[in-house]
């Protein structure tokens, strides 16, 4: 065995992620050629379908195709490689390649990642995708490094609210109303306004309003769609135009298997999901709009914030989650006022 296959061999017991995706046979000659690609969202074609999965196609697409098919992506939707939860701490260790997901995700890992999802923090896609070449950005990239994953593309999405019986607009409206907020700091700021949380990933949020367990849920307005909340709630709060709710819902790739490819691929990598970040914008705002038509079209209203309104969220977040944040450690403190100054 010369030297060449024991290294490919070392890197392939490293990634179990990677080595199940090979037979003996083709050890050698496909060596970091698949990379496994898992989110939490419906399925759907390059075409048709949750943007974030159609993303994850155009983005594997690309790689097959500029590489001649040396380096392809498998996308495995709707939690179906592993569960939900799983998918960024099997990036930290190089069990899992890639993952589209809500970065808020991590906060009970990394705490600094619950900014990806801090009420009041970011008001505007214009604002939201400032953050990449932002120091707050660069800041969070870095942590992310440091722990082991890499941000391939910058997503964000605004969100909204779906409820079941009234609309959640003012803060007063949460009160005595079980709501799903997404992050630990979103539900700090609902508490505050009287809501009693619960904690669910996206995909679980239907089960929970179909049997009453769920009054109402913050998500974003691509989930608001694909998961057919429409069917379970008839009043809805949207993102479109002006909110508190947005979302930092990054590509990432784990730093152990990217420092393993070629140095090619890994610039094509990096490549391909710096260009998917144009098609994310442009899909996120026309999700803001269409869920309203959706909601209207089953029977149910749609409601827009005011300037008012959105600072009044503000507010409460400003003296809850933000202190709360800031007060985790002096990383999270100092990621805070990087947010407040892009803010």
């Amino acid at each position: 065995m010369n030297e060449i296959r024991r290294q490919i061999l070392r890197g392939l017991a490293a990634s179990p992620a990677l080595a199940l995706s090979l037979n003996p046979g083709q050890l050698f000659a496909q060596a970091a050629a698949e990379l496994k690609i898992s989110h939490q969202f419906p399925g759907g074609t390059l075409t048709e379908g949750d943007f974030r999965d159609r993303l994850c196609r155009k983005f594997s697409a690309e790689l097959a195709k500029r590489s001649n098919g040396a380096l392809k992506g498998t996308v495995y939707p709707g939690s179906s490689l592993m569960k939900t939860n799983a998918q960024f701490s099997s990036m930290r260790k190089g069990a899992l390649d890639m993952s589209l997901v809500p970065l808020s995700y991590a906060g009970g890992e990394v705490p600094e990642t619950n900014l990806g999802l801090m009420p009041g923090i970011v008001t505007s896609y214009e604002k939201a995708v400032a953050w990449k070449k932002a120091e707050v950005g660069k800041a969070l990239a870095n942590i992310l490094a440091d722990k082991g994953v890499f941000v391939v593309s910058w997503i964000w999405q605004a969100g909204g609210v779906a409820s079941r019986t009234k609309p959640i607009v003012e803060p007063e409206d949460a009160k005595g109303l079980k709501v799903r907020g997404g992050s630990r700091e979103m539900d700090m700021v609902l508490k505050a306004a009287g809501a009693a949380v619960l904690t669910l990933p996206s995909n679980e949020i239907y089960a929970a309003m179909q049997t009453g367990a769920l009054d109402a849920a913050m998500t974003s307005s691509t989930s608001l769609i694909s998961f057919r909340l429409e069917e379970v709630a008839k009043a809805l709060t949207t993102g479109r135009g002006k909110t508190y709710w947005f979302m930092f819902e990054p590509l990432l790739i784990s730093r152990a298997v990217f420092e393993r490819l070629p140095k090619a691929q890994q610039d094509l990598v990096m490549t391909i999901g710096a260009e998917m970040e144009q098609f994310a914008l442009e899909a996120a705002k026309a999700d803001d709009q269409q869920v309203a038509t959706v909601y209207q079209k089953a029977g149910g209203k749609a409601y827009d914030l005011s300037d008012a309104t959105v600072k009044k969220w503000q507010a409460i977040a400003r003296e809850t989650a933000w202190k709360d944040f800031a007060g985790k450690n002096e990383s999270c403190a100092r990621m805070l006022k990087l947010a407040e100054q892009a803010l």
